[in-house]
């Protein structure tokens, strides 16, 4: 496969994409609705 041209590789859009990733399969596993300390430490931020 040939390499993508680096001029449309957007890093921060890749960082979101990863990071709702990890909230979906997150929600996919729990039983209930995820809290917002749950959602934190997915997303890898301090609670308020």
């Amino acid at each position: 496969m040939p390499e993508l041209d680096a001029r449309l590789r957007d890093d921060a859009a890749m960082d979101e994409i990863e990071l709702v990733s990890r909230v979906i399969i997150a929600a996919s596993e729990a039983k209930g609705k995820l809290t917002e300390c749950e959602l934190d430490a997915i997303l890898g931020v301090a609670s308020a």
